[in-house]
């Protein structure tokens, strides 16, 4: 059952138009489940809330995500870094809808410049609001393509819920970021560096053998305490070394548009990738190399790593601060 996760920034009234409610969290999810080819499609839209307050559902939905949707109803220094950071994201595939509170009016050119500053050159903008069928129809288009390039074969589940259920046990819950997980498979919760097995897998409420890169899971798991989990607390293979370990690192920043601050020695800021928000105080600043401790560990694919976003929540309007070139241990 392939699913296609879409950030969606935008009205709750559009959300419904184009997919049911699904599940209430920091996120919104909305799910449209299609027959096509002879196989259930699901475009799964996720709505972070409470933006621009708090940043955190936002970079959320940008780790899962493929392809993004914002509707703009007014230009302003929200509508920036929201797009600024669906471009730092390396969000290439989506659609911008200009739709104006009443009365209102929106500059389809300056909309066009902005996207294009904020690299999202490649996103189709409606000057009004299409056809929800159409705007599906275009949504499962991205689909066929974000599945032939999703070939990374390492498991990478970060966990952001955990809970005991009666007469199932130990569940944890977080979506495949990549690789696959199957039932009676044996895996490592990290950093607690405990082995537990696969009890049983459900995937949209159907329990199923297997969840795949996109699937959002709960996995029931036996032979494991419940204090190796914590959100924020990753699932791989043993012996896979799927994942590196930093609790320092070296890193090079490329700046997000629009971005005048200057980062300093004994700066706090935040790394967001796999759902992993992860606080750092810079040691050192060498030129363009930045040297950061880690509060708690920051684990990196050892191949095919999603964008690194770098944040500071204190820099208002714009608090990405850009996306990671390189990063090493140190």
């Amino acid at each position: 059952m392939p699913v296609l996760n879409v950030a969606f920034v935008g009205s709750e009234e559009l959300a419904r138009t184009l997919a049911k409610s699904n599940d209430v969290r920091d996120i919104e999810s909305y799910v449209y489940k299609e027959q096509r080819e002879g196989e259930t499609c699901v475009l799964s839209l996720l709505r972070p809330l409470r933006h621009p307050e708090r940043l955190r559902p936002l970079l959320s939905v940008l780790n899962v995500a493929e392809v993004g949707i914002v509707e703009i109803t007014n230009v302003d220094a929200a509508l920036g870094e929201i797009l600024v950071s669906f471009g730092a994201a390396g969000i290439e595939r989506g659609i911008a809808i200009i739709n104006p509170s009443e009365g209102q009016w929106v500059d389809s050119e300056q909309v066009n410049m902005i996207l294009s500053q904020a690299g999202l050159e490649t996103w189709k903008l409606y000057e009004s609001v299409p056809d929800s069928h159409d705007i599906r129809e275009e949504l499962y288009q991205h689909m066929h393509a974000v599945l032939l390039k999703n070939n990374y074969t390492k498991l990478v589940l970060p966990v952001d819920q955990h809970f005991n259920v009666k007469g199932v046990g130990l569940v944890a819950i977080g979506y495949v970021q990549s690789g696959t997980v199957n039932k009676h498979d044996e895996v490592v919760i990290l950093p607690a560096n405990e082995t537990g097995v696969v009890r049983s897998l459900q995937v949209m409420d159907d329990d199923v053998d297997s969840a795949i890169a996109g699937d959002r899971v709960g996995v029931a798991l036996r032979n494991l305490r419940e204090e190796a989990l914590h959100r924020g607390c990753m699932i791989i293979h043993p012996e896979s070394q799927a994942l590196n370990r930093h609790d320092n690192s070296k890193i090079k920043i490329k700046n997000a548009p629009f971005q005048k601050r200057k980062l300093t020695t004994e700066d706090v800021i935040h790394a967001a990738v796999d759902l992993q928000f992860v606080v750092g105080r810079i040691k050192q600043v060498d030129g363009e190399i930045i040297s950061v401790e880690w509060e708690s560990p920051l684990w990196i694919r050892a191949e095919g790593s999603p964008e690194i976003l770098i944040t500071q929540l204190d820099a208002m309007p714009m608090r990405i601060i850009g996306r990671v070139e390189t990063i090493e241990q140190s």
